[in-house]
Formats: C-alpha cells, sequence, structure tokens
C-alpha cells in the first residue's frame, strides 16, 4: 500500500521540464523517473500508465490489476475508481499538474477481531499544482471538494462522517538552511461524524455523533527534508531484495544521516467551530475548539508542544449536582510538552550501531545505553501556562517535571487562583443543604491554609515534589523524604532492612 499512492507519486518527476516537448520519448523517459523511486512492477502490471495527451502527459491509474496482488495480504480487497492525472511541462523547469480526486473508493481487510471494511466518496474532487523539481514539492497547489462520506466498520463499531465543500491550499519555497518550508490551509465545511459501539454483553448500542459547521487547518513547516527523503526511497526500491540491502548498508546509514533532521520544525492548529457532540446522557458544545501541535525534527534539544484550547463549554446540568454548575469551566487553555529532547543523538548511534546481517540488528544492551544516554541530557516534561476559567474564576498553572537520577522525577508546579474567595462562597451557601458540597467546602478551606495571597489577591501554592519523595508547598515542608532502604552489611540480617545510624 505504501507504494499505491498516486499523489506521492507524482514526487518523483524529478527531472526539471524546461518546456521540453511532449512526445513518446517525453513519455517514456517520465516512466523511467518514476519506476527509479516506486520500482517497475506498479507499471508492468498496469496500475500506472503514462501516454500522451495533447500538450501534456496523462497518468492512468487503475487500481483492478493490484486487487489479486493484495487479495493475498491478511484477505485485503482493495475497489478504487480509475482516474487520471495530466502533468506539462513549463518553461521554468517545473511541472503544471491537475486532475480529479478518485471519487468512489473501498477496502476490506481481516482485523485482529474480524472483518473490516471502508468505503469512501469524494463528490467533485479537483487538484491543480505547480510541482517543483529543485524542490521536490509543490511550490503551489490547491484542491476543493464539493463533499465527502466514509464509513468504516468492524465487529463492534461502524463510523459514519461526512462533510460538505472544501478547499485546501499549499505554497512551499527553498528554507533559508536547506530542505523546504511549507505553509498548507484547509477549511471544511459541515463536518458530521456518529460513531455506533455494540455491546456484546448485554447488546445494547452507544450512540455518539459530532458536529461542527466549520473545521479549519493550518499548517506549516521549515526544512523539510524532501531531496534526502526521495532518494531514500529510491533506495530502498533498488535494494528491495534482502541480500542486497545487507551488502549495501553502508549506503543506507549514509542515506539515513543525509535525511536528518528530517525537519526544522512542524507546526499545526486544528481549529472548530460551534461544536456538538451527543451522547446517551445528554449534549456537550464549545463555542470554539482548538488543537495546536508544533515539534522540532530529529535535534539535539529539540521540543514538542501540544495545546488544547476551547471556549463555550457547556454541558448536561444532570451529570453534576446543581450547586456545582456555577463552578464548571467555560473556557480552558491547555497547553504542555517537553523540552531537552536529543533525539540527534539517538537516531545517528543508533544508525552507527545497526547492523543488518545480526539478529537483532541492534543489541539489547545498546538500547539500554541509548536510554541511559538520553535520560542524561535532561530532558523535561513541561506544562506551559495553562488556565481554566468561569464566570467566578480563574486557575492558573505551569511547571516542568525532570529526572535527575534518571527514574523518579523532580516536579515542580505553580497553581494561582484568581476567585478563589468566590468558589468558597458558593460551596458554604451550597453545604447548607447538600452533604457533598460540605465535604468540598471543608476541603477548599483545608487547601487554602497551605496558600500564599499575592500582593494583586491572587493566591498560590508552589509546589515541589522532589525524587526523594519530599513535598513542599510554598516552602513548608509537607511530607519529608522516604526513607533509604539500602542491603545491610551484616551477613546476618535481613537483606533490604534500612541501615541503622
Amino acid at each position: 500500500m505504501k507504494r499505491v499512492l498516486p499523489f506521492v507519486l507524482l514526487l518523483a518527476c524529478s527531472a526539471p521540464a524546461f518546456g521540453q516537448a511532449v512526445d513518446s520519448q517525453g513519455a517514456k523517459q517520465l516512466t523511467d523517473n518514476l519506476a527509479h523511486y516506486f520500482g517497475k512492477k506498479l507499471f508492468d502490471i498496469g496500475f500506472v500508465k503514462i501516454s500522451v495527451d495533447g500538450d501534456a502527459y496523462k497518468l492512468a491509474f487503475d487500481f483492478k490489476p493490484l486487487v489479486g496482488l493484495l487479495s493475498k495480504q491478511d484477505g485485503l480487497k482493495l475497489d478504487l475508481t480509475p482516474y487520471a492525472l495530466l502533468t506539462k511541462p513549463r518553461g521554468d523547469g517545473a511541472w503544471d499538474v491537475s486532475g480529479n480526486l478518485a471519487s468512489e473508493g473501498s477496502m476490506e481487510f481481516d482485523g485482529p477481531q474480524g472483518p473490516q471494511s471502508m468505503k469512501m466518496s469524494i463528490k467533485g474532487g479537483k487538484f491543480v499544482g505547480i510541482y517543483d523539481p529543485e524542490l521536490a514539492a509543490f511550490s503551489s497547489a490547491t484542491s476543493s471538494l464539493e463533499g465527502m462520506t466514509m464509513t468504516s466498520q468492524d465487529a463492534r463499531q461502524r463510523t459514519d462522517m461526512n462533510t460538505g465543500a472544501g478547499t485546501a491550499t499549499i505554497s512551499a519555497a527553498k528554507g533559508a538552511n536547506g530542505g523546504v518550508d511549507f505553509n498548507m490551509v484547509q477549511t471544511i465545511a459541515d463536518f458530521a461524524e456518529s460513531v455506533t459501539t455494540d455491546n456484546p454483553s448485554n447488546g445494547q448500542k452507544l450512540l455518539l455523533t459530532f458536529k461542527s459547521p466549520s473545521l479549519s487547518v493550518d499548517a506549516k513547516g521549515k526544512g523539510l527534508r524532501t531531496k534526502p527523503l526521495l532518494d531514500l526511497l529510491a533506495f530502498a526500491v533498488a535494494n528491495e531484495d534482502e541480500a542486497k540491502l545487507k551488502a549495501n548498508q553502508a549506503e543506507l546509514k549514509s542515506r539515513l544521516l543525509s535525511a536528518l533532521p528530517l525537519w526544522e520544525r512542524v507546526d499545526g492548529t486544528y481549529s472548530f467551530k460551534d461544536i456538538s457532540v451527543g451522547s446517551p446522557v445528554g449534549s456537550f458544545g464549545a463555542a470554539k475548539m482548538g488543537v495546536a501541535f508544533g515539534m522540532d525534527g530529529v535535534a539535539r534539544n529539540g521540543t514538542i508542544n501540544y495545546g488544547i484550547k476551547a471556549s463555550g463549554l457547556s454541558m448536561p446540568q444532570n451529570l453534576v449536582p446543581a450547586w456545582s454548575v456555577a463552578l464548571l469551566p467555560t473556557d480552558i487553555d491547555l497547553n504542555f510538552g517537553g523540552a531537552n529532547i536529543d533525539l540527534d543523538t539517538m537516531a545517528k548511534k543508533a544508525i552507527e550501531a545497526f547492523d543488518l546481517n545480526k539478529m537483532p540488528a541492534l543489541s539489547p544492551e545498546f538500547g539500554d545505553e541509548l536510554k541511559a544516554g538520553f535520560l542524561a541530557n535532561g530532558p523535561k516534561v513541561v506544562i506551559g501556562h495553562s488556565t481554566i476559567k468561569n464566570g467566578a474564576a480563574e486557575i492558573a498553572l505551569e511547571g516542568d517535571m525532570t529526572f535527575p537520577d534518571g527514574e523518579k522525577p523532580d516536579a515542580n508546579v505553580t497553581i494561582d487562583v484568581t476567585g478563589y474567595d468566590k468558589i468558597v462562597a458558593a460551596l458554604q451557601e451550597a453545604a447548607k443543604t447538600d452533604p457533598q458540597a460540605s465535604q468540598a467546602f471543608t476541603g477548599a478551606l483545608a487547601i487554602k491554609g497551605f496558600a500564599k495571597t499575592l500582593p494583586d489577591g491572587r493566591i498560590e501554592w508552589v509546589i515541589n515534589a522532589r525524587h526523594d519523595g519530599s513535598v513542599t508547598v510554598n516552602g513548608a515542608m509537607l511530607k519529608g523524604p522516604d526513607p533509604v532502604v539500602e542491603d545491610n552489611a551484616d551477613p546476618g540480617a535481613t537483606p533490604g532492612t534500612a541501615k541503622k545510624p
């Protein structure tokens, strides 16, 4: 399956065009270029055919020849409607590419829990772009569709998804430090998904629905190593035979190193509006919700970041006591990730150490050494500034976690609260009639006893938990270190008992 994606096939149009004449010789040359990256078999069986179509080359894709080959793999069956793309040489060495997206497709295979299937239908799918061989990427491209439906099913679950119209645009340029910088923006209207789960123990069905009139995706990247990755793909095709791959593993290592760091940085955001989630217990919702992600490539001191942001949150009020409704969050902004992540050393050491002539190619001892080296760099789990708000209060927190001894962590968390007195007052009033609120009120008072009041009225807890088991809150010891347990040197003593002072 990794070779049957026609969109990826276009990346192999690696020879600059420079306004060359479109003829049968050019079609053969383009076929040879594609085969260099994806193998001749796809052409031999008729999956891809390249021919002259006016002033362009026609790339016709027919999935029927693949059915016989794929049906032998775990009962896999694939059915996609044939379609074609046109590519035309430009005077600047790039290629114009256009065509319609496959309109229908289905797949069936044997999964771990029985037969699984997926069906997809795209209405009015179109693609237009300019492929630049110097970048090994599309310098610009747009795609659109009028609507899409997709259904996936297994023995226990069925998922139905459909969308309205959508568009996507891509742009790319040479990166300042090598590789390719790119931007991608996608919008989809009327996104809807339903998930039906069968419970085999009682025969009941659980239905969850998700709807949003607007979904958008915004992604950008720096220094994507398109050419070395494409060369690595060509190497894999040329060395499919196991014996040949083992004989050429020195070149494989060289190509792997050339592909590093894969990219400098990739960031992206998914955004929804007016979300509605239906469930057996009622409807949940949000006026806006976004999920952001970002990560460095294979770097010496890399970072990875995630963020979840939502406003206008709502939930079924029958799920919580009436007195707690006013305390429920309406807005959240959560940020977390990692820092000082040394993937560069790990990757380079692994590439240098592996030997395909041995089984396993990397020894178990090497894995332990790699882990020790990774922890020695001081990787850190980070909680970025995050907030949880409602009408009465705001809770803010941030912190980090490190692993100084390679096993147990040191954790530092700072929690600030605005409007804590309002929370306590609401609990105090509810405690008059509700035992649960009374317990919560008592706990809130106890927690406040550890807090520090800041000049602006906020109250704060600075919590430090050390790998020795000690915990302090605002500098006051809440829990001391754990007892040190060591093997006693006395042969007559019970092993593992603490040494006497």
